[in-house]
């Protein structure tokens, strides 16, 4: 039995779950998200809690009951505390800022650069140089910051760019110079 897939999940109040056929939308305070699950995983509630199913012991039915446990869960995670990935600029002249909803980049070209947010995620700029991707959804979550952090990945010989919070980037020596005459 899957250690994660066997593991129920808890329902916080103010959670609703409903399926319709192999459709699920969790609706809570932070927002209502949808996704279709295996027709082969079976969703059931117990008390307050929601557990997860599967028809046999096959290699393949066990990978997919972890996964959507996990699926479901961060469904519920997200609709009721939502997820944030943190970003850190590093560079000379290199800040983010909000007008509106929009975050404005300055990295280093001619141009700023202007993101919009999809629907759902919300921009937080702590500093000039710390930045948040905040929503319901954590795959779209990663994938928002995932692509601003493609706007000016972090270079490896001084470590300017965009990274995530608490990333090592791995630095290169420079050149070496003239040894001896």
């Amino acid at each position: 039995m899957s250690r994660i897939g066997r593991m129920p999940i808890p329902l916080p109040s103010g959670v609703e779950v409903t399926q319709e056929g192999r459709r699920l939308r969790v609706k809570g305070p932070l927002g209502q998200l949808e996704r279709e699950l295996h027709p082969e995983m079976v969703l059931e509630r117990e008390d307050g809690t929601l557990r997860i199913v599967r028809p046999s012991d096959e290699p393949r039915h066990r990978a997919l009951h972890g996964l959507t446990r996990t699926l479901v869960n961060n469904m519920v995670t997200g609709v009721t505390t939502g997820f944030t990935k943190n970003l850190e600029i590093s560079g000379v002249g290199y800040r983010a800022q909000l007008q509106g909803q929009k975050l404005v980049l300055a990295l280093g070209y001619s141009h700023p650069v202007e993101v919009d947010p999809p629907a759902g995620i919300e921009f937080k700029v702590e500093t000039p140089t710390r930045l948040g991707v905040f929503g319901a959804d954590k795959e779209l979550v990663g994938q928002t910051a995932a692509y601003i952090r493609s706007q000016r990945k972090p270079e490896p010989y001084k470590g300017k760019g965009i990274r995530y919070a608490g990333e090592q980037i791995l630095r290169k020596a420079g050149k070496a110079g003239k040894v001896g005459g």
